[in-house]
């Protein structure tokens, strides 16, 4: 699993962009599920769960179309990335 957050300018224009173009651009980099959640406190702040693996999600950061694709999506700064404090499945 991977957790990002990010700060959008339109969550409209996010999730329009995330489940069309976005959602290719994952699955031909191996990614199998991503939801959305976003802050209620902050509607701008979208919460990304990725089921993806590192190695994949890697490639997926590497790719020349991601700048664009970020830019139509309306991220306003690189995405933060979450790590779990504790492992349930260790």
């Amino acid at each position: 699993m991977i957790v990002t957050i990010a700060r959008v300018t339109d969550p409209v224009r996010f999730l329009q962009v995330f489940t069309t173009v976005g959602v290719e651009k994952r699955r031909e980099h191996g990614c199998r599920r991503a939801q959305v959640y976003f802050d209620p406190e902050d509607a701008q702040r979208a919460w990304c769960v990725f089921d993806w693996d590192a190695k994949d999600y890697e490639g997926f950061l590497a790719d020349p179309e991601i700048p664009a694709i970020a830019r139509q999506l309306g991220i306003q700064a690189p995405p933060g990335h979450v790590t779990a404090a504790v492992d349930l499945d260790a």
